[in-house]
């Protein structure tokens, strides 16, 4: 029977979210999300791709977060900078030279074609596409090849990973995830990021075997973590690097893909 007073007790508050204006020191005025989150334990301000975003514990006052925004203004622009530089931009028809793939950037190459197509070859990348290709079909293409790549990889590290599994999982996509970098369905399939092929393929392959190793154990117990080693023993390094790097690489694919 549930237990009356259960039910009768308030539900966890969520996220707050609004957002508040900054001035910087050159006189510029930029937005910073302000968000209060009943698991923060102190303010935090950080900077991603979608701008800045102020952290606020459930009971720091707004008054203590300005302050706080206002203490670290410069350090804020600073990063606000670092990631304008660092942006890249959609892709674009005989504008976009170079496209990123497996921790690099390599040169692209538009020509005209019958069919929006893109192919790599030793030394550069070929975007092939008629006259009349709008924004769509460039980007489905791009996404086709990506998908190629991803599945090329995953062709040569999965036979490796299959013998020591107690069975094989029932199928292997690759998607647009927002947070995860890949899940394994009740079912055995398989879901992978498929801007896992912009990383660099150690990490790439840290995942799948990530992701494998829960056909063996569904948690994340020790034994688990055991199995993940023994296939991967560099998995730390590989997770430090999504924390570094996966915020952009999400980004970067999700800006080329029109997401």
């Amino acid at each position: 029977m549930p237990d009356p007073f259960r039910l009768l007790a308030p539900k966890p508050r969520g996220l707050e979210r609004d957002a508040v204006e900054l001035a910087l020191a050159d006189g510029r005025r930029v937005q910073v999300a302000r968000v209060r989150d009943p698991r923060a334990r102190r303010l935090r301000l950080s900077v991603d791709e979608r701008g800045a975003r102020l952290t606020l514990p459930p009971r720091a006052s707004l008054a203590a977060g300005e302050r706080f925004l206002a203490e670290h203004r410069d350090w804020l622009a600073v990063q606000l900078a670092q990631y304008a530089c660092d942006a890249i931009a959609p892709l674009q028809r005989d504008a976009t030279a170079t496209l990123p793939l497996r921790s690099a950037r390599l040169p692209l190459r538009w020509e005209s074609g019958r069919y929006a197509r893109l192919r790599r070859t030793d030394t550069a990348l070929v975007f092939a596409a008629p006259a009349g290709a709008d924004d769509a079909a460039l980007r489905r293409a791009l996404r086709d090849f990506y998908t190629g790549e991803a599945r090329a990889d995953l062709g040569r590290w999965l036979p490796r990973q299959l013998p020591s599994l107690p069975r094989p999982p029932r199928r292997v996509q690759f998607k647009v995830m927002s947070s995860q970098w890949g899940s394994l369905a009740p079912d055995g399939s398989v879901a992978l990021d498929l801007s896992l092929v912009l990383a660099r393929p150690s990490a790439f392959q840290y995942v799948l075997v990530h992701e494998l190793c829960h056909l063996i154990r569904p948690d994340h117990s020790r034994t688990f973590w055991r199995e993940v080693e023994t296939r991967c023993p560099a998995w730390r390094a590989e997770r430090d690097y999504f924390h570094a790097e996966g915020r952009r690489l999400k980004a970067t694919l999700r800006i080329l893909l029109g997401n």
